[in-house]
């Protein structure tokens, strides 16, 4: 579990970092980014709530069903 939680860590803080450099800097912002890709290629914002959604089902619809046991922490 706890590399999930590091790894989870290490987005929110790399996206800060990135977000601030670019406010600062006036570059690019991550909002921007999506706004200018969903512009190239509309059906974007649809394919990535189908993929939310599905991952939403996967992860809290039904519970867990494991395919082989999982190993207690420690």
């Amino acid at each position: 579990m706890i590399k999930w939680a590091v790894w989870l860590l290490f987005l929110i803080v790399s996206f800060t970092f990135l977000e601030g450099f670019s406010l600062i800097h006036g570059t690019e912002t991550l909002s921007r980014f999506v706004w200018k890709l969903t512009l190239a290629w509309p059906p974007l914002p649809y394919v990535v709530g189908f993929v939310g959604g599905f991952l939403c089902c996967h992860f809290w619809w039904g519970g867990i069903v494991p395919f082989k046991p999982v190993k207690k922490d420690g």
